[in-house]
């Protein structure tokens, strides 16, 4: 978006890996003080891992923030990635949607 390409439904796995990054760190990943700099961190994928995240959630977000939208892991496998399935409970795993591919409107 901030390269202002047309963008589908992987947009949405870019989002969730910025939110995973500000919910396990407490800001987001690319921000500097001035705008310019931010857009240029977003673009190059520029991505600061604090040293107390966990390889597995470092991994996790490192696929969801691939530069090419059909490189980020696919939601399906995203619910069995390791470190997604250590934090989830068997109770809370019963309780997941099925998800099924749906016919996008093109943004």
């Amino acid at each position: 978006m901030v390269e202002g390409r047309s963008h589908d439904e992987h947009v949405d796995l870019w989002t969730l890996g910025i939110l995973c990054y500000e919910f396990l760190v407490g800001s987001p990943p690319f921000e500097e003080e001035k705008q310019d700099l931010t857009y240029r961190r977003i673009c190059k994928v520029d991505i600061r891992f604090p040293a107390h995240l966990s390889v597995g959630a470092k991994d996790l977000i490192a696929k969801l923030l691939r530069p090419k939208a059909e490189d980020r892991i696919p939601l399906k496998k995203l619910l069995e990635h390791p470190w997604i399935v250590m934090h989830l409970t068997e109770e809370v795993r019963s309780r997941l949607p099925s998800f099924q591919k749906v016919k996008s409107e093109k943004a």
